[in-house]
């Protein structure tokens, strides 16, 4: 996963579109660059002309005679239409997640559910496909990202149903139609969740003071309705002392998206069944992870069976020290842990065996420190430089949907060339996207004039980071905690994939890498908030300007792998939840008893906490309408990501040439290879996992 936490990963990922979009059937290199197509919106769609000049470039590319057919008057040519597609509509869609706006926000989901059953249309029509076919029927002697992007095109054109009979695949479009809609509303029913819990101050005893005074914070005069945002939700995981408070807080956010997500979740999974068997997979696992490095759900079971007993050992300590801790805080040598204690007795231990506060430790990272401290760390390393042009932002023709946001542009300190622009989003507000990624607007694409065989343009990438930092109050500016600081740099991870491509083809630009690889990067990214030279170059006091003090840094990075066995199983959870719900054939999945058999003791035992009834978190799991059968590679990519970690840090964490070694190696290729060669290709050798035990503190085995 990105960040090991007690709760679900809170969201971050490389996502270019968190629900619908990454359903479609025609799933190229690019995580969601899948494309699809057929009948134009109507006159009043918010993306109708997009779809129109699309279409348009469809239709170019059929007309072309097969005797004339050329890579870039073809396949070159369709991932044009891909790029100018995204490029036409991906801010509209995104102002979904992220506008102050009711009727913007509308307009954005309707724009995703046209564009995404655009999509699906256009991989199913059938003289676009037979003008692709014929090309690759020349068999042309390609090479490099013509070769992979020919290759793929065709892999993803059998996995979109174009060898079937017309009648299945009008089949097929008519599930992946209603998959869609299903999704979009998923979605929209974890973002207007309104849950809150009605608290008295007695009732969050142990919470700072600058808890009260979050402007999000709602009251109804003497009663607190707390939210489940992040900023609302873990400060009371972690630090109220009273266990019934944190019980109703958990049990209220483990409910969020209603039954009704529920309902919607299990029709879902069966429509999923219902097209792999089409396509003629076994179940719809299967048909999910064959385009990723996992290749099939066996060699994803054969991942968690060799983890699982590893960590189970360490995961056992850890419950007994959690135990020990409640016992001793709370004075009863009989205490029984449950899931919503953990937070707090990490919290607990952190201070008592430790000595490290987490809120002291808040007090050194305010949030515009960390900024640049971060910045200075990756211009430094990549060999870039960040230039803040909120204030030219329309002149620019970049939108600013909130007064919150802020533009960069980045340049290459080598060349003097501007490589791209990102938005920083990282305050909470109603309706906005409640987790932390990172969404690739634009993406690395060069643009060649097919008659005069030159570059006419290139497409800088644009990247947007949305997270849900605290607001500065009256009396103090935003100060994020340690963890807070870690989703940063996971999702700024990301943006760097995104900003420093030099694919030249949309489709493997970025972060389009297989989706069990895609969190490799910025997973490696967290271990700078881990080292002590690093966070000696912006750890400052807000007040103050003092460092870090030593023993809180020494106290903080011994107590890293408190719990770590745990919040492993915690994760392996999650990705074998996920899993499950994606292997019947039939999709017959009662989710809500998949997940208390996963936890029940007596039956999986993935967690060392017993099942609790009436809860279903999967009616918040959003992953499962992005990365359905696809959890699993926040850990399988953590193995790689640690071991690149390893070698980079053998090369020098703060060396700018190491910097730029892994820049070219891994950041830059994007998707233009397989993941596991571009690891090859950077660590010199096979990766293992010796690393990634020792990120969770286990013992290292030699393989």
């Amino acid at each position: 996963m990105q960040r090991q936490d007690n709760e679900v990963s809170r969201g971050r990922g490389a996502w270019r579109w968190p629900a619908a979009l990454a359903l479609a059937f025609f799933s190229g290199a690019a995580a969601f660059a899948g494309t699809g197509a057929g009948a134009g919106a109507g006159s009043e769609s918010p993306v109708a002309l997009a779809l129109e000049r699309a279409k348009k470039t469809a239709d170019e590319i059929v007309a072309v005679s097969d005797g004339k057919r050329t890579f870039d008057n073809t396949i070159g040519r369709y991932d044009d239409l891909i790029a100018q597609l995204e490029l036409d509509t991906n801010m509209v869609m995104f102002m979904a997640y992220v506008s102050t706006d009711a009727a913007e926000r509308e307009a954005g989901t309707e724009a995703e559910e046209e564009v995404t059953k655009w999509r699906n249309r256009l991989n199913k029509r059938e003289d676009l496909y037979r003008a692709v076919k014929a090309y690759a029927d020349t068999k042309p002697r390609l090479a490099g990202e013509q070769k992979r992007l020919l290759e793929h095109m065709m892999r993803d054109y059998r996995r979109a149903g174009m060898t079937l009979p017309t009648k299945k695949r009008a089949q097929l479009l008519e599930i992946q139609d209603e998959i869609t809609e299903l999704s979009i509303e998923f979605e929209r029913n974890i973002r207007q969740d309104g849950s809150r819990v009605p608290l008295t101050r007695g009732e969050l005893s142990g919470l700072p003071e600058e808890y009260f005074e979050n402007p999000n914070l709602k009251r109804s005069g003497d009663i607190y309705l707390v939210g489940l945002a992040y900023p609302q939700f873990f400060p009371i995981m972690g630090y109220c002392d009273n266990e019934v408070t944190r019980k109703k807080v958990w049990l209220t956010y483990k409910r969020r998206g209603g039954t009704k997500n529920v309902r919607i979740l299990e029709k879902i999974l069966k429509l999923r069944a219902e097209a792999a068997q089409l396509l003629g997979y076994a179940h719809a696992a299967d048909y999910e992870i064959e385009i990723k490095m996992a290749k099939n759900a066996a060699n994803v079971q054969a991942f968690y069976d060799k983890l699982r007993p590893l960590v189970r050992r360490k995961a056992l300590q850890d419950y007994d020290e959690l135990v020990t801790a409640k016992s001793l805080h709370t004075g009863d040598g009989s205490a029984k842990l449950y899931p919503w204690d953990s937070s707090f007795y990490i919290n607990w231990l952190k201070k008592t065996k430790y000595a490290v506060d987490p809120e002291k430790v808040r007090e050194y990272f305010p949030l515009e420190r960390v900024v640049e401290g971060l910045f200075s760390i990756t211009q430094s390393l990549y060999g870039l430089e960040y230039r803040d042009v909120t204030g030219q932002a329309a002149s620019k023709g970049r939108p600013l949907w909130h007064e919150d946001v802020r533009l960069y542009e980045v340049w290459d300190t080598a060349s003097g060339e501007m490589l791209g622009a990102f938005y920083l989003d990282m305050h909470p507000r109603p309706d906005k996207y409640t987790h932390a990624a990172q969404w690739g607007l634009a993406q690395h694409k060069v643009w060649t004039d097919r008659r005069l065989r030159r570059v006419t343009r290139v497409t800088k990438p644009l990247a947007a980071l949305v997270c849900n930092f605290p607001k500065p109050t009256a009396r103090r500016p935003s100060l994020l905690t340690h963890d807070d600081v870690e989703t940063f740099f996971h999702e700024f991870g990301h943006c760097l994939h995104t900003i420093v491509s030099e694919a030249r083809y949309f489709t493997f630009s970025g972060t389009s890498v297989e989706r069990d690889f895609v969190e490799a990067p910025s997973q490696m990214f967290e271990n700078w908030v881990w080292d002590a030279d690093v966070l000696r170059t912006f750890a400052r006091h807000y007040s103050t300007g003092e460092p870090l003090p030593e023993r809180l840094l020494s106290g903080m990075i011994k107590a890293r792998h408190l719990a770590s066995g745990m919040l492993a199983e915690r994760q392996f959870f999650y990705g074998l939840f996920d899993m499950r719900c994606h292997l019947d054939p039939g999709g017959e999945v009662k989710t809500t008893q998949l997940g208390y058999d996963l936890w029940d003791p007596d039956k999986e035992n993935i967690e060392l906490y017993d099942p609790v009834p009436e809860t279903y978190f999967q009616a918040a799991f959003g992953h499962l309408t992005g990365y359905q059968a696809g959890y699993y590679g926040y850990q399988w990519s953590l193995v790689y990501a640690c071991d690149m970690f390893r070698r980079f840090k053998e090369l020098g964490m703060l060396d700018p040439e190491a910097g730029m070694y892994y820049r070219r190696k891994i950041l830059a290729r994007g998707g233009t290879a397989d993941g596991l060669d571009l690891v090859r290709g950077y660590l010199g050798r096979e990766p293992d996992t010796r690393a990634y035990l020792a990120h969770l503190g286990l013992e290292v085995i030699e393989e």
